[in-house]
């Protein structure tokens, strides 16, 4: 009866995605972008001020609002001379790029006049407001589209000058993870290698511990698709053998246990997401239900999507952890 009673609670329960992950004041700001106005776009802005882990979340969601209108290209005629503008446009047109590239298919290639075109922007931005660490997160993001990557010399100089403004931004890092990993430039273990360095380096209360479990689901995204849907031979124990767990309970001991108590910050909600789902996924109980409820409302739809349905998988967590 407990069982039938938390299947329909899951049933009746609705689970609200968020895309801005209760940042209210980001939400507004998207609405402008919607109706054509720029300048609620500029006003956030200015008051996130040099919050660089809330500057990086913001930029990177407003980025995706205007990637399909003309509000960066308006701000920018409007305010030339504005940094916080050459930021966000940098931002915008890398994820234009990855659009079209999107659009086009993995596989078919994308237009390099494109990529450099972006490239150009993430480094008139980072002229435009040198001590911001966004513009080159962005450039290592956009430089992963270059069919070959780039010359190990010329972007082991972008993440010095990334980590020489943030030395532990989290964005920049799991941009370079990707770029290590095998759906790019790299190999499951350049990325793994990658990750627990900079976890290992890490400062306590720093989410930079999660870029293992970032990690694992990178290889599961690649693994999975490669196998078509088809059953793949030893994968099975993927998220809850020794090593995972061990790793697991290492990212949640040194970023939870060091963090000040509190609700989930914005600015690090999408990737707390990335530890709950691990927890859940190794079936660990007291640690899934902790990270799930520390979510609350802020819940995102990646990872859980590689995995099954989102809403399923958090509304079990959460009727678990209440029975």
């Amino acid at each position: 009866m407990a069982a039938l009673r938390r299947r329909r609670s899951e049933r009746k329960t609705p689970l609200r995605f968020d895309p801005d992950l209760g940042d209210h004041a980001l939400t507004v700001a998207r609405h402008d972008i919607v109706i054509g106005r720029w300048q609620g776009v500029r006003d956030l802005l200015r008051a996130t001020g040099d919050n660089w882990p809330l500057r990086t979340h913001r930029i990177r969601l407003l980025a995706n609002a205007a990637a399909g209108s003309s509000i960066v290209e308006a701000w920018r005629a409007a305010e030339p001379d504005n940094p916080d503008a050459a930021v966000l446009r940098a931002a915008t047109e890398v994820t234009r790029v990855f659009n079209a590239a999107i659009a086009a298919g993995r596989g078919a290639g994308t237009d390099r006049d494109r990529i450099d075109f972006a490239v150009m922007a993430c480094l008139s931005a980072a002229d435009a407001r040198p001590a911001d660490p966004m513009p080159w997160a962005s450039l290592l993001t956009v430089v992963r589209l270059y069919d070959g990557g780039v010359a190990r010399r010329e972007l082991r100089a972008w993440w010095d000058e990334l980590r020489r403004r943030d030395p532990y931004h989290l964005e920049g890092h799991v941009q370079m993870l990707r770029y290590f990993s095998a759906r790019w430039h790299g190999t499951h273990g350049s990325m793994y290698d990658f990750a627990r360095d900079a976890a290992g380096a890490a400062p306590a209360g720093s989410p930079l511990p999660v870029l293992v479990q970032i990690a694992r689901v990178e290889e599961y995204r690649y693994v999975a698709e490669a196998a078509k849907g088809q059953p793949v031979r030893g994968f099975g124990q993927h998220w809850n053998h020794e090593l995972a767990v061990t790793e697991l309970r290492r990212t949640y001991d040194r970023w939870l246990g060091g963090r000040p108590p509190g609700p989930v910050r914005v600015e690090e909600a999408a990737e707390l997401n990335y530890l709950a789902h691990a927890a859940c996924c190794a079936g660990l109980a007291p640690e899934g239900t902790a990270l799930v409820g520390l979510l609350g409302e802020r819940v995102a739809l990646v990872p859980w999507v590689y995995t099954g349905d989102p809403a399923q998988q958090i509304l079990r967590r959460r009727a678990q952890g209440a029975g």
